[in-house]
């Protein structure tokens, strides 16, 4: 079983309502291994009080318990914890289960399927284990994005009118960005009429189901991308689980191409795809949205963005799960705001409102 990273131990809280699971998770974050159990709880209300004394990184949290529900605590105990990082584990996680999505949506960092209590050793631990030091290990830097970029520092938001209007929009998000995406959505007009392009890390199986609850996010036709499918005003079009959402023009229209060829970040589906084939469409009429993720994936593609002309935006630290993905834009110098979700949304909108040339008037 891997040892967890160097350094000050890896504090976690269990809440789960079964002793027999809390004592066997516990076992399995032993001291020797780097983890320091801060806290068992056997209801959501015990956790948010062990929070009140008891600082933690990781909590695993289970859906099922007597009182408030997990997924109904959720967003207080990472309110509560000052920002630990939730991994949902349940059985209700199966593959494809409808409480996946919700749970991430509501801000988990992950999420695993929990087999029997006489299955919680094993492969399951292993798995535990390396989960949880990843989500431990994704870098979130402490120092407010302000210093990065002088946009971010900007409080009110003001959008600024950097471009001449938007065509499509093609948002890039992984660890974190069901949650961010809901964020984003709840403040964008549907008056705006460029297509939207959404490349978000889920296996396969989940994406028929995030695509119907993408659709009530936004409120917009919303469904996966399929080869030769149009863009058209108003749509949201989702990658799909086994392919990069590509783009191409046929007789002056431009129209999806799905491309499974490997690529540098290793992602499947990847939003570096996604943005190199919005910048080779629309050049500097195209839009870049980072949001949270761990890893780099995005960074090719937003970088061919801006060299076409194209403006790229990234989520701020604070509020991202996970600020791999946007913060290598961020670092890399090639953001032009780096802010909150729905400030992003304000942003984009006032770009993608703008008449000037609009192809979707």
């Amino acid at each position: 079983m891997p040892a967890a990273r160097p350094g000050r131990p890896i504090r976690v809280l269990i809440v789960d309502d079964s002793i027999v699971a809390r004592a066997v998770l516990a076992r399995i974050l032993a001291p020797d291994r780097g983890f320091d159990v801060a806290g068992q709880a056997g209801t959501a209300a015990a956790a948010i009080d062990i929070l009140k004394t008891q600082a933690v990184d990781i909590i695993l949290l289970d859906v099922n318990m007597p009182g408030l529900s997990g997924l109904d605590a959720l967003p207080a105990l990472i309110e509560r914890s000052g920002g630990a990082r939730v991994l949902i584990v349940s059985s209700d996680c199966g593959t494809g289960a409808a409480v996946t999505i919700s749970a991430l949506r509501l801000g988990a960092a992950d999420t695993l399927l929990k087999p029997s209590a006489g299955a919680l050793n094993g492969p399951f631990a292993v798995t535990l284990v390396e989960t949880i030091l990843r989500i431990a290990a994704a870098p979130r830097p402490s120092a407010p994005q302000g210093d990065i970029l002088p946009v971010a520092r900007q409080a009110p938001f003001v959008p600024v009118a950097s471009q001449a209007g938007v065509d499509c929009v093609a948002i890039g998000a992984s660890t974190g960005g069901v949650h961010a995406l809901a964020s984003f959505f709840a403040a964008y007009p549907f008056e705006a009429l460029p297509p939207i392009l959404v490349t978000q890390h889920l296996p396969a199986p989940f994406m028929p189901f995030f695509a119907r609850q993408l659709s009530e996010m936004t409120g917009r036709p919303t469904r996966l991308a399929t080869d030769g499918a149009p863009l058209t005003p108003g749509i949201v079009l989702l990658a799909p689980g086994d392919g990069h959402l590509g783009l191409a023009r046929t007789r002056g229209r431009v129209h999806v191409k799905i491309c499974r060829r490997p690529t540098s970040s290793g992602c499947m589906p990847s939003a570096d795809t996604m943005l190199a084939s919005v910048a080779e469409m629309f050049g500097d009429r195209g839009m870049g949205v980072i949001l949270s993720g761990m890893g780099r994936d995005g960074l090719e593609g937003a970088t061919r963005l801006t060299e076409a002309g194209g403006e790229v935006v990234a989520q701020d630290a604070m509020s991202s799960v996970v600020w791999g993905m946007p913060g290598a834009v961020a670092k890399a110098g090639i953001a032009r705001a780096i802010l909150p979700p729905a400030a992003l949304a304000d942003h984009v909108a006032a770009q993608a409102m703008r008449p000037e040339r609009s192809a979707w008037k």
